[in-house]
């Protein structure tokens, strides 16, 4: 998939890359201007972090979201800040991200849903056409979750438990807002297959996973929030139970009462 996602990223460049050709008109009008031609946006904005970070955020060919990469490139110091502030400076050094030019494009280079916003591969964070129109808050959450899935990258297994991964991701990128009272309403931790089902369910597992997060980081502090997701996520991984038990220090049935009795205040 990788292989394929680059190389049609590579072809998709280099044609929003190469200039127009334009026909010459066989009588031009002396009366008349020529008409405007419109100039599209640079394929690539690149910036440089304060924390000495590059990024190159790429307009794939067909994209209409022009002022998205601009977008972008203003919150991400702030992401990176984010990013670092939890997991630490040891992360790449270089960031790609890229905006599809269609629903489709999304599909093909990066396997996005029709309700997800952005996703990150091995090699990149890709925005689906339809993050131009999200709002300054959303926009912001959404970079700093998939930042903290491309630092994270190397220390995650591809079998990891997904709903925790997504949970630190939104505990990274998430405002502590306050939690809603019907939150202790779903008292069982979400599933991998709960994510998997589009609409109210996989909404509601994103929630409940950055809640559990939050938990863990609030009873036992965000560096063991950190530990607990390279034990549970890493590469040789265990359960999430052995997981729980060896860094938290207790069994997960009592992490999980102690949740449920977080959420409900």
């Amino acid at each position: 998939m990788l292989l394929v996602e680059l190389a049609l990223a590579a072809v998709l460049l280099w044609t929003a890359a190469s200039p127009a050709q334009l026909a010459s008109p066989a009588a031009p009008s002396r009366s008349a201007a020529a008409p405007a031609v419109p100039v599209p946006p640079d394929p690539v904005t690149s910036v440089v972090l304060p924390d000495g970070r590059t990024a190159q955020l790429l307009a794939l060919e067909g994209s209409q979201s022009s002022d998205l990469p601009q977008r972008l490139a203003a919150e991400l110091p702030a992401a990176a800040a984010a990013v670092t502030a939890f997991w630490g400076p040891d992360w790449r050094q270089n960031i790609e991200i890229a905006v599809a030019g269609s629903d489709q494009q999304f599909r093909v280079l990066a396997g996005g849903a029709a309700d997800i916003a952005a996703t990150t591969t091995a090699q990149r964070i890709m925005f689906a056409p339809g993050a131009a129109h999200m709002s300054p808050a959303a926009l912001r959450i959404v970079l700093r979750h998939e930042l903290f899935h491309y630092a994270a990258r190397s220390a995650t297994a591809a079998d990891a438990p997904r709903w925790l991964t997504e949970g630190v991701a939104d505990y990274v990128g998430r405002p502590p807002t306050a939690v809603p009272e019907q939150a202790g309403l779903p008292v069982q931790l979400p599933s991998d297959a709960d994510l998997d089902t589009p609409g109210r369910v996989r909404s509601l597992a994103y929630d409940r996973a950055w809640w559990f997060s939050r938990y863990v980081a609030d009873v036992y502090g965000a560096p063991k929030l950190r530990e607990l997701y390279l034990r549970a996520c890493g590469p040789g991984h265990p359960d999430v139970a052995t997981a729980v038990r060896e860094v938290l220090g207790a069994d997960l049935d009592v992490v999980v009462a102690g949740w449920r009795r977080w959420l409900t205040g």
